[in-house]
């Protein structure tokens, strides 16, 4: 592995190809080789994962930890480690307890920004009252959105309930309580407070503004994402403004230029591997934050492919070769017990490519549907660009 030169003079000339940005993002990804790491260790690292559905970490981590075991992510989230919760981009996260702690309150402007486009459905509404008989409500008890849009519905009776809901999730730092998000456990969504769940407060909000622990997040973000321009922690996040923590963070760290001579910023000593570093293929869930974290996705995904990974409301988990997004795969498990995962390429693989392809795919199948009977991959039809 080699890495490009750190002074911040001589680096900030630089320019990165797409595929040296790869490398580097993969490498900071832990999607170059398997890190042997812990499922806690990986979840700090990596700023949590996206998890608008249960099994998507665990999809996510069996592809970049070695020995992963799915069992390791459901422990941390049965003993409060871990939880699961709207933070980045105002959408579903796993991540650590001390992450949910921290990155919540962050989140907050971008959760607001959600807030504003229900507020049509909110006339008449006293948000702080809200707030306070929301935190009782599921502080009693955890409780089902349906549960909590009807509670709030006795007082305002004339709102929107979808409304109502959308604002106490807004107003109070929620986690899905267990069994939702174990493996192979099934639960349906109940909501307490992050402060009930673990016992402990959330860190003191944060301004895009000031020097605090969005400085912390801005360096976490670029090693495990970097090289980075601001945009790209734009999208990462969901805010804005954020330019004030790069310049204020500049004097430690280097720069660099993409093709298209947008400034990119880096951690001086962190991994940009040589852009001809082998990269393996990887299984990955829907929405992986590989895919949604920078506002230039060519890094990963080639713009043939930009909208390839969903169709109409259903996203599509997604395997790489070479290091770029290069088909779709599903994994379905019968009654009977048997397990088959279908691999869908973009293009027609050559022959080295499909057997490394159909290796990690028996590798994918066997960890994620262990108990399963017996094990089948096959190649669906070709889905041409």
């Amino acid at each position: 592995m080699t890495k490009t030169p750190s002074s911040a003079k001589t680096s900030a000339a630089a320019t990165l190809t797409p595929r040296a940005l790869n490398r580097a993002t993969l490498a900071r990804q832990l999607l170059l080789r398997r890190a042997e790491m812990s499922a806690e260790a990986a979840l700090t690292h990596l700023v949590g994962l996206q998890a608008q559905n249960v099994k998507p970490p665990y999809y996510a981590l069996a592809a970049r930890l070695a020995g992963f075991d799915p069992m390791e992510l459901s422990r941390l989230m049965s003993e409060r480690a871990a939880v699961r919760a709207v933070t980045m981009r105002s959408t579903v996260h796993t991540l650590t307890a001390d992450d949910m702690l921290t990155l919540r309150p962050l989140a907050q402007p971008a959760i607001d920004r959600e807030l504003r486009m229900f507020r049509g459905g909110l006339t008449g509404v006293d948000l702080d009252r809200l707030t306070a008989l929301a935190r009782a409500y599921v502080e009693e008890e955890p409780r089902t959105l349906a549960q909590l849009r009807a509670e709030l519905l006795r007082h305002w009776p004339d709102a929107d309930p979808q409304s109502l809901g959308i604002a106490a999730r807004a107003r109070l730092p929620l986690v899905q309580v267990t069994p939702r998000g174990l493996w192979r456990q099934s639960g349906q969504v109940a909501l307490t407070t992050a402060e009930h769940w673990l016992g402990r407060p959330l860190a003191e909000a944060s301004t895009p503004g000031g020097p605090d622990a969005l400085d912390d997040t801005v360096l976490r973000y670029l090693a495990a994402f970097g090289p980075a321009s601001v945009k790209d922690m734009h999208t990462w996040a969901g805010l804005t403004r954020l330019r004030g923590a790069f310049e204020r963070l500049r004097p430690r760290l280097c720069t660099f230029r993409d093709e298209h001579g947008v400034e990119l910023f880096d951690l001086p000593d962190a991994p940009r591997p040589d852009p001809d570093t082998p990269a393996p293929p990887r299984f990955l869930p829907e929405y992986d934050n590989l895919l949604l974290s920078h506002a230039d996705r060519t890094r990963v995904v080639p713009d043939a492919y930009k909208s390839r990974t969903w169709k109409g409301n259903q996203p599509f988990c997604v395997f790489l070769v070479d290091g770029f997004l290069a088909g779709v795969w599903r994994l379905e498990e019968a009654k009977d017990g048997a397990a088959r995962l279908t691999v869908e390429p973009f293009g027609t693989l050559t022959k080295a490519r499909r057997e490394a392809v159909a290796a990690e795919a028996e590798r994918t199948v066997r960890l994620l549907a262990a108990d399963a009977a017996s094990y089948d991959v096959g190649f669906g039809a070709v889905v041409d660009a």
